[in-house]
């Protein structure tokens, strides 16, 4: 029996591009396709998700609000689908970190020894998790930024490129 190893990734504009790159460079893939209400390619619109359940067993999604990110993510897990966690081959991630389902590490990113990158989380390019740093479910950490050792970014949380996020 072969395993079914097709990914869907809700959301087919910008960054849904940005995601699909990165999972293909992991050559874990058959196919990858996107749901999307607006955009051509799409093999259908985000609401039809239950009904692909049999033809893809990944799904991620690919939207930036983080509220509707949460929401289609609890829908995906209970339709039965396994959240794809990406991590791009030119991301270095230690053995030691943890990185959960539904996340993605974009390239060049740093995430380091003893860190914990929660369900639904976005790493931007360039970003640094230092060690010991945990981010919560539904993170959003932009290209360039730093979360220091042993800092806790709260689930939903945005940091800013290029800035340092330390506990408040």
């Amino acid at each position: 029996m072969n395993v079914n190893s097709d990914l869907i990734i809700l959301g087919a504009g910008q960054y849904g591009a940005v995601v699909k790159e990165i999972a293909e460079s992991m050559e874990l893939f058959d196919t990858i396709s996107f749901l999307d209400d607006k955009n051509p390619i799409a093999v259908g619109k985000i609401c039809e998700y239950e009904r692909l359940t049999e033809k893809y067993r990944y799904a991620f999604v690919a939207i930036g609000n983080p509220n509707v990110r949460a929401e289609l993510l609890q829908k995906l897990k209970s339709a039965g689908y396994t959240l794809a966690t990406l991590i791009s081959p030119k991301a270095c991630v230690s053995p030691l970190a943890t990185v959960g389902g539904g996340s993605v590490i974009e390239p060049m990113a740093v995430v380091q020894a003893n860190a914990t990158v929660g369900e639904g989380c976005l790493v931007c390019a360039g970003a640094v998790i230092k060690h010991n740093a945990t981010l919560e479910n539904i993170c959003y950490i932009d290209c360039g930024a730093v979360v220091i050792p042993d800092a806790v970014v709260h689930s939903k949380t945005k940091v800013e490129a290029n800035s340092v996020y330390r506990n408040q």
